[in-house]
């Protein structure tokens, strides 16, 4: 059944998956394939604390709303995952980006724009924050000499993330990359102005997901996406296209934890000498040792130093 937007009289319930949402409207995919523009019932619109509860990916059920032709959301079904962050521009609080997600695809470019691996450190600590499995898409391969890519990420393979180097224009890598996004829900994010929508077009043709280019006077992304929209994929699976974001805020992570954030380090941790380890001032500890025989990435470890600095200044 084509995606349509539902004209009947049935006066039921549907249930269905939130695909995006804008001033107070969320539409809604059904199971079957119809697409509802529907409303948030009051009672369910704000937790105790004042948050928005409903986020792009949510299984909800909807229903007609009395004497009217709209329709509303009756319920929330429960998350099995997310994908959340501090809230952008000194807001406190979370802000869930997509619901429901199976792995995370963190797109940088290989150039234009440049990338910054610290960078990327923070998209893979949100991933594992929340449980979610990351790979890492380098686009833009077609830019820069493949030896100095695989360097440049070499840290990242030698933690355990998947690498994906991929090119819109020459083809490279996609088919692998198709197999590994087809019939799951991913969402989609990195820098802005990376390729993340044209490669996703490239990917599935007829998503139709909206691109910018790189301005050369600048050489910085441009935004293009303005909330989370999540898109159905030939065959099953969704793709969350997420903005672009410049903050990549850290939330709900505490200090002395942050160390399970870096898959690499946690095989360590109980090495080390002392129980409570910051893995920064003590003597004998597993992972500045591991750091010292070049089996943990010397910038991974800078990252996990400044993010750790980061939320204990936070708290």
């Amino acid at each position: 059944m084509t995606d349509a937007t539902f004209d009947g009289t049935f006066d039921g319930t549907f249930d269905g998956v939130v695909m995006q949402g804008t001033g107070g409207i969320w539409q809604v995919r059904t199971d079957d394939a119809a697409l509802f523009d529907v409303s948030l019932r009051g009672r369910l619109k704000h937790e105790a604390h004042g948050s928005l509860k409903l986020a792009v990916g949510d299984r909800v059920t909807i229903g007609r709303v009395a004497d009217s032709d709209s329709w509303a959301i009756d319920r929330i079904h429960p998350r099995r995952s997310k994908l959340a962050r501090r809230a952008p521009a000194g807001a406190r609080g979370e802000r869930i980006i997509v619901a429901n997600l199976d792995q995370v695809l963190v797109v940088f470019a290989a150039a234009r724009p440049e990338p910054h691996p610290r960078m990327l450190d923070r998209f893979l600590v949100i991933a594992e924050a929340n449980g979610l499995a990351a790979r890492i898409i380098i686009n833009k391969v077609d830019l820069v000499d493949a030896s100095t890519i695989r360097e440049r990420f070499d840290e990242f393979v030698k933690a355990g993330y998947p690498l994906h180097l991929v090119s819109v224009v020459t083809g490279e890598g996609l088919e692998e990359l198709h197999d590994e996004v087809a019939g799951k829900d991913s969402a989609l994010t990195g820098p802005s102005g990376v390729g993340k929508s044209s490669l996703m077009n490239r990917l599935f043709p007829g998503l139709d997901l909206r691109t910018a280019e790189i301005s050369d006077s600048v050489n910085k992304g441009r935004h293009t996406t303005v909330g989370a929209v999540l898109h159905p994929l030939p065959g099953g699976g969704f793709v969350a296209d997420t903005p672009g974001l410049r903050e990549v805020g850290l939330w709900g992570i505490d200090a002395r934890e942050i160390a399970q954030c870096f898959p690499e380090f946690r095989p360590l941790i109980h090495d080390c000498r002392f129980a409570d380890c910051t893995h920064t001032v003590e003597p004998e500890c597993a992972i500045k040792a591991a750091i010292r025989s070049g089996t943990v990435g010397k910038g991974r470890y800078e990252s996990y130093v400044k993010l750790r600095e980061e939320l204990a200044e936070q708290s």
